[in-house]
């Protein structure tokens, strides 16, 4: 009797292999295990860089948002009014809310103890010397509306300031700024740093705008914390 076409079929199928096992002291099997090791080192290397980033893009982010109509610039006291109404108290709806649901006698969730160091780190921080996109600078102004809000290495072409609580009325350049239109010192050409981002550059108005009402669009960036 002629073999069915499924037994033919299932002869010519190929047998799966069978897993190697190595001994737990053989070269293969700790050579096996520095390279899972050294897969999760970068894993997890790449997984933090990708945090760190995300979080200061949210940070430039806010200060993209805080800029004046097209055309304009802060004031110095401006750029300080932002920070203390808005960007330091963005976490405080959340923070009360944790405390009223905390029940008398109960102790501070982990929420409400991480939102209250933030707090008093970024207070910290403003006071002894906050570095901030320079939104007093036309030139950097103009720079930073082209920003599409996602791409870190853009940011590092505008100028910074520092600014602190503790001396209001100065500042000083901590960062000159790398684009060639800010007249740094640094060695570039046009086409190497005019990278061609568009984005919307029709951003509100939050000197004249309710802080109440801004605060809220950045409490809903910032996301759970």
């Amino acid at each position: 009797m002629a073999p069915s076409e499924t037994a033919k079929r299932a002869a010519l199928k190929p047998k799966p292999q069978k897993e190697k096992i190595f001994h737990p002291e053989s070269r293969k099997a700790g050579q096996l295990a520095r390279t899972q090791l050294r897969k999760s080192k970068l894993t997890e290397a790449s997984s933090k860089r990708h945090k760190k980033f995300s979080s200061q893009i949210d940070v430039y982010g806010f200060f993209y948002h805080a800029m004046p109509p097209e055309g304009g610039v802060l004031t110095l006291e401006e750029l300080h009014d932002i920070i203390k109404g808005v960007w330091l108290t963005r976490h405080d709806a959340e923070l009360e809310a944790e405390q009223v649901a905390r029940r008398k006698g109960r102790p501070k969730s982990v929420k409400e103890m991480k939102l209250q160091e933030i707090k008093l780190q970024e207070a910290e921080d403003y006071r002894t010397g906050m570095e901030v996109v320079d939104l007093t600078h036309a030139p950097t102004v103009k720079l930073f509306r082209r920003w599409d809000q996602r791409e870190f290495a853009y940011i590092q072409m505008l100028r910074f300031i520092r600014i602190s609580s503790s001396n209001p009325t100065e500042f000083v350049v901590s960062k000159p700024g790398k684009h060639y239109s800010l007249g740094s010192d640094t060695k570039s050409s046009p086409q190497d740093q005019d990278m061609d981002i568009t984005g919307d550059d029709s951003v509100p108005d939050l000197i004249t705008e309710p802080l109440a009402r801004f605060s809220s669009t950045i409490m809903a960036m910032d996301g759970p914390l």
